[in-house]
């Protein structure tokens, strides 16, 4: 019985660092989406790295214990922060910018363009 809460009880913790990672992550697409380069770093300029790195500090923090919980319980990685990652970094010149990237990525986690309110 003990094993079984620690079990739900680590669940609980997993889907709750999710939500707090994706809305994370939402708020600085929409911030993107707006035109603040930096997020998918495809410019590699050093003021807008250090503008987004504690944005990107806290997700990779956050990813971090997500997949320590996802681990406990047998899980596959956190594949939302896996494929953030692998969408930042340099792009050729013909690829779309960040703020069109930022909404592409809106779009499929099915949120709004602007906050909420905003």
């Amino acid at each position: 019985m003990a094993r079984a809460d620690r079990l739900e009880r680590a669940d609980r913790l997993r889907e709750m660092l999710e939500g707090e990672y994706r809305q994370h992550l939402i708020a600085a697409l929409q911030n993107t989406a707006a035109g603040q380069w930096g997020l998918f770093d495809h410019q590699a300029d050093r003021h807008a790295r250090a503008r987004v790195a504690p944005v990107i500090e806290r997700l990779s923090d956050l990813a971090e214990e997500i997949d320590a919980q996802r681990t406990l319980l047998g899980l596959e990685p956190f594949a939302l922060h896996e494929e953030f990652v692998a969408a930042r970094g340099p792009v050729k010149s013909n690829a779309v910018g960040e703020p069109k990237q930022a909404r592409a990525w809106l779009d499929r986690l099915g949120e709004p363009l602007w906050p909420k309110g905003g």
